[in-house]
């Protein structure tokens, strides 16, 4: 009764894992309407082939989605948000809370989970509306640091367009969402290559 919370997850066997296994972000992507891919950002590993054949599916779905569906699907144990900004397409991919296809013990370990077989992922309680909502404060942001964004944009810009993503999702966790929290960052690593840049003129 005297242990802490952290005590008692850390003296269950399965208590590492959850660390490894609860994500909130799985993927984010910027495609343009003609399909092709112009970011893409990963928060937990797949192999290039698996990477290749889940874009161009998910892609191919968003796409042919109107204007009068709604901005969230499911496809292949991935909640999908997305969200179109004139010829961009921003698209967030997230999966359960608990990720059961990799370790059913855990599953069965862990109480108050609702069981749902090895090939299967545990219901994803990720608030859609809260993605929907962070996509839009990332286009804002990157609107700011670049007028009005566009594809060029990022095709031009591709490293500083990651810093500025990387500022606000972090292992698939937002930790940012201050505009001028982010920019500022941007800020500085702008002033210091200009001022590099200028040592060997």
């Amino acid at each position: 009764h005297n242990k802490t919370v952290t005590q008692q997850l850390h003296s269950l066997s399965f208590a590492p894992l959850l660390l490894f296994l609860i994500k909130m972000i799985s993927f984010i992507l910027m495609v343009n309407k003609q399909g092709q891919t112009r970011l893409s950002s990963y928060y937990e590993w797949m192999d290039m082939q698996e990477r290749v054949a889940l874009e161009s599916e998910i892609i191919r779905k968003c796409l042919s989605r109107s204007e009068l569906q709604c901005s969230f699907l499911e496809y292949r144990g991935f909640k999908v948000i997305y969200r179109r900004y004139a010829s961009l397409f921003f698209i967030v991919g997230t999966k359960a809370d608990f990720d059961v296809r990799k370790s059913s013990k855990l599953a069965a370990a862990t109480t108050g989970m609702k069981k749902m077989g090895d090939n299967k992922s545990i219901e994803n309680y990720e608030n859609e509306l809260g993605l929907l909502e962070f996509i839009h404060t990332l286009v804002e942001t990157m609107d700011r640091w670049a007028g009005s964004i566009c594809e060029l944009d990022i095709m031009y810009q591709l490293e500083q367009v990651h810093f500025l993503l990387d500022e606000m999702v972090m292992n698939g966790y937002v930790v940012e969402t201050n505009k001028s929290n982010v920019l500022r960052s941007i800020d500085l690593m702008d002033r210091e290559s200009k001022k590099n840049e200028g040592m060997f003129r």
